[in-house]
């Protein structure tokens, strides 16, 4: 097979660019502008990615690179582009996310905002320039969505005294799992920052009048103040400590870091509750006892469905995680999980779920596109296919059921309103596996039964 051999190039990766990730957790900023160091294409084609998934519009300024930028550096292009974006849109803060282009030649960007910071002082408020490295010929849009969390937070958290509050790093969910998130915490009667909230800068109401800078997110005040809070949840699985905004509050500011994995399916979920309870002092809620009643419930009923079910999932390394631990539970068999990430943590924190990984030949692989999987699913042949978007094509070929799942879904709608986190998001994933399977069965029936 390919991946026994030297790889010499990506096709159809199964990752998206670097500064993209970036772009979207600047969004999760109140009055923030996104601003790319590097060339026009650049900046069009991550609006592409995130309008055709979210379907609203959104600006990401450029500093604009041409041969003279690259030959002798895109200082001037910087400063200029800063100074445009603050006289029109007035923001508060800007994010400025680095593309190929400015990393490979070595621009010193955070040199060329301390000149800026000093050349123009003309009356107005100075905008918050907030700057992550976000290099797109190393890791994804994930380390890039990550580095802008970690540079805000640097940026803006200071020193205070303990307050009851809970600093909240969701990871790169959906609006709607970021919505139904702060429902929990605002149900457990505590204060909380939640960084990035794009819910509804990427998932707002219609306009009356165009908005330069949508409203909503995160303010930079409230960012400002997790320096003191009394703990920091983080969901993820493979973050590096040195890259992690919750870790970097912990060594600075002395605020307790807890790191879970996404919450997906019962135990998960368990475990995301059981831990809000010991940092609030209270019991949940009985509607989420509620959701949890239903999900069990929903297990026994579709299990006759679902069980034994062979699938390939691809996507985001800790949404990979998170959905074998929900699939374990279900009774579904992972034979190939993959991602185009590369954080060298994946096989592992899969093992800690699933131990004997290897004796169930479950096949575990990083830093792949998708004509590894494309080879992988032709030999294992799958029941369904489990992931973003970018496997249709895959699936169409093959003639294998697409579950849609994560970032980005272009080909559907209402990718930006699907939850996955929590009881109730969990349930959603059950019901639409469950729905694919019956529907599998029923086209391939050869009456075509009406009735389960």
């Amino acid at each position: 097979m390919s991946h026994e051999h030297a790889k010499t190039a990506t096709q159809n990766a199964c990752k998206l660019c670097n500064p993209l990730g970036a772009c979207l957790a600047f969004r999760g900023i109140e009055n923030c502008v996104p601003f790319l160091h590097g060339s026009q294409g650049c900046a069009t084609y991550i609006r592409r990615y995130l309008i055709s998934h979210y379907k609203e519009p959104i600006d990401i300024a450029s500093s604009n690179f041409h041969e003279e930028s690259a030959v002798f550096g895109g200082s001037h292009n910087l400063k200029v582009g800063l100074k445009n974006v603050s006289n029109q849109y007035k923001p508060e803060v800007i994010g400025i996310a680095t593309t190929c282009l400015s990393e490979t030649i070595g621009d010193d960007v955070p040199m060329i905002l301390r000149e800026y910071k000093k050349e123009f002082k003309n009356g107005l408020p100075m905008p918050i320039l907030i700057h992550a490295s976000t290099p797109s010929y190393q890791g994804s849009h994930i380390d890039g969505f990550h580095a802008a969390v970690h540079a805000t937070v640097k940026a803006l958290a200071v020193k205070g005294s303990r307050q009851r509050l809970i600093n909240l790093f969701p990871n790169m969910v959906s609006p709607a799992d970021m919505r139904y998130l702060k429902e929990i915490f605002r149900d457990f009667g505590v204060a909380f920052m939640m960084m990035p909230d794009y819910s509804q800068t990427m998932d707002g109401g219609p306009w009356g009048e165009y908005h330069r800078i949508p409203p909503g997110g995160t303010p930079a005040s409230a960012v400002a103040g997790s320096g003191s809070a009394t703990a920091s949840i983080e969901f993820g699985s493979t973050l590096a400590s040195e890259k992690s905004a919750a870790d970097y509050l912990d060594v600075l500011f002395g605020v307790p870091a807890y790191h879970l994995p996404l919450p997906i399916g019962i135990k998960g979920n368990d475990r995301f509750f059981s831990l809000l309870e010991t940092l609030t002092g209270e019991k949940r809620a009985e509607k989420y006892e509620d959701e949890r009643r239903r999900l069990v419930d929903a297990y026994a009923d579709g299990h006759k469905y679902v069980f034994d079910k062979k699938v390939i999932i691809y996507g985001e390394e800790d949404l990979v995680i998170g959905m074998v631990a929900f699939l374990q539970e279900i009774g579904i068999a992972p034979l190939l999980c993959a991602s185009g990430g590369k954080s060298g943590l994946l096989k592992k924190r899969i093992e800690e779920l699933v131990p004997d990984v290897d004796e169930l030949g479950i096949k575990v692989r990083e830093g792949v596109d998708f004509v590894d999987i494309e080879e992988e699913a032709k030999i294992l042949q799958p029941d369904f296919l489990i992931g973003n978007s970018k496997g249709y094509t895959m699936s169409r070929k093959n003639k294998i059921p697409l579950i849609r799942l994560g970032f980005p879904i272009h080909d559907r709608f209402g990718g930006q309103r699907m939850h996955h986190l929590g009881y109730r998001g969990t349930q959603e994933l059950f019901d639409r596996i469950v729905n694919t399977v019956i529907e599998q069965r029923q086209n391939a029936s050869s009456i075509g039964y009406t009735y389960m």
